[in-house]
């Protein structure tokens, strides 16, 4: 079964976002801001939530934060949610800047297949308890 027809562009899905639940809005878009240079790009207020999407100018990608009004006990994570990644062209000096900023990433870790480097990375977590990885540019993340 074929599921991309070249030529036919109409059939491809677009990744535009992806949403996580937060608890306080500035903290969050302050982390996001400091650690990734996300900015608001926009914010709807409704009743009872609201929605901000944050990005750069890098692609057109957005992160979706929601914050439920009245909230006020931290997000149940549970044990499916995996990882938020992104890349960068200098890992050692974005992981001197994350200790730097007190967001305590972990190790910088080299993964290996077959003797060649596939990707080098760490991870650190957001103020409501998301992992992000952030890897080096290199090869398939690039």
């Amino acid at each position: 079964m074929e599921y991309f027809q070249p030529g036919r562009l109409d059939t491809v899905a677009k990744a535009i976002h992806s949403m996580i639940r937060v608890l306080e809005e500035q903290r969050s878009v302050d982390f996001y801001q400091q650690a990734f240079q996300l900015s608001i790009a926009d914010r709807l207020d409704f009743e009872t939530f609201t929605l901000i999407y944050l990005s750069n100018s890098e692609n057109s990608f957005e992160l979706e934060l929601t914050v439920n009004k009245g909230s006020t006990e931290p997000y149940d994570l549970g044990n499916a949610y995996g990882h938020f990644a992104v890349c960068v062209d200098d890992l050692e000096s974005e992981h001197a800047r994350f200790v730097e900023l007190g967001y305590s990433p972990r190790d910088i870790v080299e993964f290996n297949r077959e003797g060649s480097l596939l990707a080098k990375f760490f991870f650190v977590t957001d103020p409501d308890g998301y992992s992000i990885e952030v890897l080096q540019k290199h090869g398939r993340f690039t």
